[in-house]
């Protein structure tokens, strides 16, 4: 397989939950700024906001919001992406466009912008050896998150990415494994697993400590079904009603 630098860092590149006190320098937190900035974006909008969190007391709350994670408040740089209908709104509205609100689709849309921001700012903080992590929690609780940060109505916090340069990694420990290609990349059409292909391309996630299906049984309760999940899409259909309310164009 032919493999450059490039592809080299991306497969390598793992999270980082420990860091040196070592803080970013400000040309290291302006490229990866940039190169954020220059992700693929839907025609040209880049439907998105970046917070750069520098104040300490809002760290410690992100880091309790997100699930009691100190390593949230310890991260010498905490960014958050926010997918971000707002800004396009206002100007159409500022120059009487008579828009239509944002709905469904347009918040689909931005969050993919936002996350494709935030990966490029993975991308680039790894080729300059500085470790990060995302932080999904900061869905989980976004009512309290919209207060803390000042978001209006569709400005919508998809991603938290902490970064910091990264304290050596416990000998012997590895990255994760990934499914096998032949389990994720299908040709043309989309391909249902049967029953044994199925068990099959799962296990490469089982640490083999358990059986199989007890392993299956205790992730769907500790992860899909978990406390965490429920209160999740709870707050989410809160804090996305203005996304689907349609009481003004009826």
């Amino acid at each position: 397989m032919q493999m450059t630098e490039t592809i080299r860092e991306l497969t390598d590149r793992r999270s980082v939950r420990a860091f040196l006190d070592t803080p970013l320098t400000e040309e290291e937190k302006t490229a990866i700024l940039l190169a954020s900035c220059n992700a693929p974006t839907a025609g040209n909008q880049q439907l998105y906001s970046i917070l750069d969190i520098t104040d300490q007391g809002i760290k410690d709350r992100l880091a309790v919001l997100c699930d009691n994670q100190p390593f949230i408040a310890d991260a010498p740089l905490v960014l958050i992406f926010a997918a971000d209908q707002q800004r396009w709104y206002d100007a159409y509205l500022l120059e009487n466009a008579d828009p239509r609100r944002p709905e469904e689709g347009d918040l689909l849309l931005a969050v993919t912008d936002a996350c494709i921001a935030a990966q490029n700012a993975v991308t680039a903080a790894h080729s300059l050896g500085i470790g990060s992590c995302y932080i999904g929690d900061i869905m989980e609780n976004c009512e309290a998150v919209r207060e803390l940060l000042c978001l209006p109505p569709y400005v919508f916090p998809c991603a938290m990415l902490v970064f910091g340069r990264p304290k050596p990694f416990v000998p012997g420990s590895r990255k994760p494994p990934r499914f096998d290609l032949k389990d994720i990349v299908f040709e043309n059409r989309y391909m249902q697993k049967t029953g044994d292909e199925l068990r099959s391309a799962m296990a490469v996630k089982n640490s083999g400590m358990k059986p199989y299906a007890d392993w299956v049984r205790a992730f769907c309760k500790r992860k899909y079904d978990s406390a965490f999940s429920r209160e999740m899409s709870r707050s989410l259909r809160e804090y996305l009603a203005p996304f689907s309310d349609r009481s003004d164009q009826l």
